[in-house]
């Protein structure tokens, strides 16, 4: 009985003091990211399912801007991406963390339908009067 505890409390120790390997997704440019990115004049964002980053402004963000720009069906509309990158700190104030991008692995276009937008046929002084009516006496 002695021997079976001993055998696996060895064995438990050896694969518990085993070295960490990468993980799948990340390599020697960096991690992959698979997210939405969008560009504009002083900034760019990479959005993931569980994640939200600003992206270093550098050539590769502005080659990416500039694949992603034809696949955009409205100014601000977020186009899915394939990149490889290396994610840090930011020095500078607004995003807590930015990714630098060492290599663009792809770029599809948007699959969802465009937000439906809805304005309102009601003008100021209908909604004046409506709220006036519906105000309690005082």
């Amino acid at each position: 009985m002695k021997k079976i505890l001993l055998i696996l409390l060895v064995s438990v120790i050896t694969f518990a003091c085993k070295n960490e390997t990468k993980p799948a997704s990340e390599t020697e440019e960096g991690q992959v990211f698979r997210g939405e990115f969008i560009y504009t004049d002083n900034a760019a964002v990479l959005k993931g399912k569980d994640f939200l980053y600003g992206v270093q402004l550098d050539a590769k963000a502005k080659e990416l801007a500039n694949k992603t720009k034809p696949l955009q069906r409205e100014e601000y509309d977020m186009v899915p991406v394939v990149i490889k990158g290396i994610l840090k700190d930011n020095p500078n104030e607004g995003w807590e963390k930015i990714v630098a991008i060492t290599e663009i692995v792809g770029v599809s276009a948007p699959t969802a339908e465009l937000v439906t937008k809805v304005k309102s046929s009601v003008t100021e002084e209908e909604t004046t009067n409506t709220t006036s009516e519906t105000k309690p006496a005082e």
